[in-house]
């Protein structure tokens, strides 16, 4: 609805998350796809037309149930955009979170399937009520745009489970 966007046309953060809803319900009922083991991840697209991609992951470095991988998707003058996998442990978790600290001046601007809460360099990513629960091994995905200044590094994760 037009409460949904911020200007008319682009969506707000609201808005973003009912299209995330709607796009990760349709995806859930494709076999092998996301949420499901055997699945093949494709490649996100990114918002800019030509971006430098940087494909650097880091995984977690561990927690109650579960891991997380960052991945730069692509990166441009003063932005970026990363992708972070969550992947539930040897069982079932109910809800996640990813804990991160930037080292290089980098802020988030805007996230999907995630509620993301920052204060200074700390940044922490829930789920949201589509996403939390997972089964044993199963994955899920979030992403955020950023901006960054000097360089662009790959923060260390933590991932605990509910």
């Amino acid at each position: 609805s037009t409460s949904d966007l911020i200007d008319g046309i682009h969506p707000t953060a609201n808005g973003y998350d009912k299209m995330a809803a709607a796009w990760y319900a349709a995806l859930q009922s494709v076999p092998g796809s996301i949420g499901q083991p055997g699945g093949t991840p494709s490649p996100s697209p990114s918002p800019s037309a030509s971006p430098s991609p940087s494909p650097s992951a880091s995984p977690s470095s561990g927690g109650a149930g579960c891991s997380a991988t960052y991945a730069i998707a692509g990166q441009w003058d003063g932005g970026f955009q990363a992708t972070v996998t969550v992947t539930a442990g040897s069982s079932a978790i109910s809800s996640w979170s990813v804990g991160w600290q930037f080292g290089n001046g980098q802020t988030v601007t805007q996230s999907w399937n995630t509620e993301i809460s920052t204060g200074g360099a700390q940044v922490t990513a829930r789920n949201v009520g589509y996403n939390g629960a997972l089964g044993a091994g199963a994955s899920t995905q979030f992403g955020f745009l950023g901006t960054w200044n000097g360089a662009n590094g790959v923060p260390t994760l933590t991932c605990t489970a509910g």
